[in-house]
């Protein structure tokens, strides 16, 4: 389905029953709304309607070409029209890596428009954030933003057919072809790669307090994130939370442990 948003085009893939619960499902990088495939059926099957997207810069009709553009505010608003375009009042929100910055966004400053909070991988901004200053193999584990961040990243990543992107996501197997392939389209890991240059201390510390029963999913192999910021997103979630901590799995949750993260999900919903 194609949806008019914010002068951008943007193309929503649906599914489920028509008379189901929405969930909007946001991604991350690299991916695209196809990491939520193996999902989205169990939600379906649970009675569920999902919309997944790609958000700004992934998709063709939403591709700014202003690193300002990205700044997290922007795909937020999107996610609010897009959720207007689509005449939901309000949904179910899920989001990975920095579809969870989205989705923290949502719940904080949106918070009639969303129903429950899962985020998957990364934690509340303002607990990463404690995590940064206090813990030096925090900071360590974010050393890859300057690489992304950087000049020659698009350079890096795209060399050897995509190579490094391949090897950043090689627990998922094959599925990794698919992301690396479509980073190849003129203009997408530029996009892509512009999230990571508009963000800023300033953006994660203007997320507040949750007030929306909210799931936080965690993964212990994930090279990201820390279990210190992992524990401390619970100080940050004033409604009914859930920290779902998941064994033997990387960052690439929606792929690597779907079933898992489907339950949840639906624990968090209620059905």
């Amino acid at each position: 389905m194609r949806v008019e948003a914010r002068g951008f085009t943007f193309e929503v893939s649906e599914g489920g029953p028509a008379d189901g619960q929405p969930v909007l499902m946001l991604h991350g990088f690299p991916q695209d709304h196809r990491e939520f495939e193996l999902v989205r059926p169990r939600l379906h099957d649970a009675g569920l309607r999902t919309f997944a997207y790609d958000q700004r810069g992934y998709a063709r009709g939403a591709r700014p070409a202003e690193v300002s553009a990205y700044r997290l505010a922007e795909p937020t608003r999107d996610a609010v029209a897009i959720m207007d375009a689509l005449n939901l009042g309000s949904a179910h929100v899920i989001g990975h890596d920095w579809g969870a910055h989205v989705g923290w966004q949502l719940a904080a400053n949106h918070a009639d428009r969303v129903r429950t909070l899962t985020a998957v991988s990364v934690p509340h901004p303002r607990a990463l954030g404690f995590a940064l200053r206090s813990r030096p193999s925090q900071r360590l584990r974010f050393a890859y933003m300057g690489v992304l961040r950087s000049a020659v990243a698009e350079r890096l990543l795209l060399a050897r057919d995509g190579r490094m992107l391949r090897q950043m996501m090689a627990q998922i197997g094959d599925r990794a072809g698919r992301y690396a392939d479509a980073m190849a389209e003129p203009g997408r890991l530029t996009a892509a790669l512009n999230w990571y240059r508009a963000l800023s201390r300033e953006q994660l510390k203007g997320v507040d307090s949750i007030a929306v029963p909210t799931t936080y999913v965690w993964s212990d192999k994930d090279p990201v994130v820390s279990l210190t910021a992992a524990l401390r997103t619970a100080d940050w979630v004033e409604a009914d939370y859930q920290l779902v901590a998941i064994k033997g799995v990387s960052h690439w949750v929606p792929e690597e442990s779907p079933k898992t993260l489907a339950d949840a999900v639906l624990a968090r919903i209620g059905v």
